[in-house]
């Protein structure tokens, strides 16, 4: 009888050190901190779009499998992602699952982003803030441990992705072709992700799966239908709401402000930080649990990764001139877009298939008619908007790149039709 007391006692003492024991819950609003906190590293590093979402992915991932390990519903992604390894679990005692998993999410990010050392304050305000809230020291250590050991592991995922590859690749020079992009001012910069096709994807068969139609073929015949798109283009006059809408959606990293004297870089976040911080509104707005939230943030980071590499597969393929230089070229000299053009080919508008992706994930999470008011731009200056669903923001976003002269109409329509076809791949991929 003493034996079994003694046994009785030793287990009620290991309870107690369990995650259970001085770790009150985090609310999904912890997620979507982390994600505001890497975007603002993101602008401050000028990561480009394809870059931020696999950014983005990878630290999910890192939370997600946290809960996986933890939750009951919640399922490892190995066997649902390509290549995805078996996530050990940690040794370790006495740690909070919610904790770790936020943890975990920073330390891959501080250790992906360039300037991810930036993190660092926010994990302190973040570990502060829990030891307020009721957790002990202790836990907060064994918090750490256990995200430390789920980090790694991922890290070791995402290098063996093949994006450390690319600075090994020829550098990409314009075609010099007629019809061919090229580099548009005012800063001319160098092509963006020529390579990014050559990284594993998350649920893709091949980064061609969904290859577009071709895009409307280049011409310099005025009845050719190439003319037309132009002149589309040339002939918007931009009313005040359409410019509301192209400047609400701008998303472009890599935008400079000329004063005159010299060109300075203007702070803006990428499209696929646009749609992460959208999902952070939904899941606040519909009270998501924790798990929820994270689980969803990591759907739309997997389906944006996706999204760009399928885009940029295509972009590189047809390597298509944009509206800017070619409307300057044949039809007016003075012409300029609304928004500054982005350092890539036009064909596909990346905008509308990763937007489209994006609402198709959402729309599976939160239903149909879903209606929100987006205010991710609010930090940035510009008025908050309201959807009644994710599709009619897609849509929005798509043609915001018209509005903003930056894309002909052919690359957003069958940017949003491939967009579709990935959101609802990555839906059925995650089931």
């Amino acid at each position: 009888m003493r034996y079994t007391l003694i046994l009785l006692l030793l287990f009620l003492s290991a309870c107690r050190n369990t995650s259970e024991v001085q770790a009150p819950a985090l609310s999904s609003r912890e997620v979507g901190k982390v994600i505001d906190q890497m975007t603002e590293v993101m602008i401050h590093d000028v990561t480009n779009p394809p870059l931020a979402a696999r950014f983005y992915a990878y630290a999910c991932l890192s939370g997600y499998e946290v809960v996986a390990q933890n939750e009951p519903g919640y399922r490892s992604m190995k066997g649902v992602l390509n290549g995805f390894p078996d996530i050990q679990k940690p040794e370790v005692n006495g740690y909070s699952p919610h904790l770790s998993a936020v943890l975990a999410m920073l330390k891959t990010a501080q250790k992906m982003q360039p300037s991810g050392s930036k993190l660092q304050p926010f994990e302190k305000q973040l570990l502060d803030s829990c030891r307020t809230a009721g957790f002990s020291q202790e836990v907060i250590d064994r918090s750490q441990e256990y995200a430390a050991a789920i980090s790694k592991q991922m890290l070791a995922y995402a290098k063996a992705d093949r994006y450390n590859r690319i600075s090994n690749y020829p550098r990409y020079t314009p075609a010099g072709t007629e019809g061919s992009w090229y580099p548009t001012p005012p800063g001319f910069f160098a092509p963006v992700e020529p390579y990014f096709n050559t990284i594993r994807p998350f649920t893709l068969d091949t980064c061609h799966q969904f290859k577009p139609v071709p895009p409307v073929a280049f011409s310099k015949e005025k009845n050719s239908a190439f003319y037309r798109l132009m002149r589309q283009n040339y002939a918007e006059k931009l009313p005040d709401e359409h410019r509301e809408i192209a400047a609400f959606w701008d998303c472009n990293p890599f935008a400079l402000e000329d004063n005159g004297h010299l060109l300075v870089g203007m702070k803006k976040i990428s499209p696929g930080a646009h749609w992460m911080g959208i999902t952070g509104i939904a899941c606040a707005q519909a009270k998501k649990s924790f798990a929820e939230a994270l689980k969803i943030h990591t759907a739309v980071a997997v389906g944006l990764t996706d999204g760009f590499i399928c885009c940029w597969d295509e972009k590189y393929r047809s390597n298509r001139i944009r509206p800017e230089t070619a409307i300057r070229k044949y039809l007016d000299p003075s012409w300029k877009p609304f928004l500054q053009t982005p350092p890539f080919p036009e064909y596909l508008s990346g905008h509308s298939t990763i937007s489209s992706a994006s609402a198709v994930i959402l729309t599976h999470f939160f239903g149909e008619n879903f209606a929100y008011t987006d205010t991710v731009e609010e930090r940035y200056g510009l008025k908050a908007r309201s959807f009644p669903s994710f599709q009619a923001a897609a849509v929005e976003a798509g043609l915001s790149r018209f509005y903003g002269g930056i894309h002909f109409m052919d690359a957003i329509d069958n940017g949003r039709t491939q967009g579709l076809k990935v959101g609802e791949w990555v839906v059925r991929k995650l089931k």
